[in-house]
């Protein structure tokens, strides 16, 4: 199995640590239990602080997952394995790795250099899905 396929995955498994992190984040402030188990018919009661940057942090990953999924899956289609696919991916998995918890203790500024760091990772797979380059290993 390609690297690149296994930071997919490990990708997938942080989408669900964005999911849990920015819902129990939020629990108490929405009302506890009985609001999750409810048919939460209405407006959501709004969070603040740690919690509502979860959900923005969750929000932003789930905008730019789809995008390096697409693009890591297309280069396995085709057997795009390079140098260019394998080091996007690193970068975009460990940048969202770090963004998670950046954005949850509300660092602005390192909060926008790992978002950057995060959308090179995705232009480069993007890159070596179109650009034929040395194969990944030689």
């Amino acid at each position: 199995m390609p690297i690149e396929i296994r930071l997919l995955a490990w990708a997938c498994l942080l989408g669900l640590v964005h999911i849990i992190a920015a819902s129990a984040s939020g629990l108490q402030q929405r009302g506890g239990f009985a609001w999750a188990a409810g048919n939460r018919e209405g407006e959501t009661p709004q969070v603040t602080g740690v919690a509502a940057r979860l959900e923005k942090a969750s929000k932003n990953f789930f905008e730019t997952f789809p995008i390096f999924a697409a693009l890591v899956l297309a280069c396995a289609a085709i057997g795009r394995h390079n140098t260019a696919v394998v080091l996007g991916a690193h970068l975009y998995l460990w940048s969202r790795v770090v963004y998670l918890p950046v954005f949850g203790f509300g660092v602005p500024h390192i909060r926008s250099i790992v978002w950057v760091v995060s959308i090179v990772g995705i232009l480069l797979v993007m890159w070596g899905l179109f650009i034929k380059i040395l194969p990944y290993g030689t």
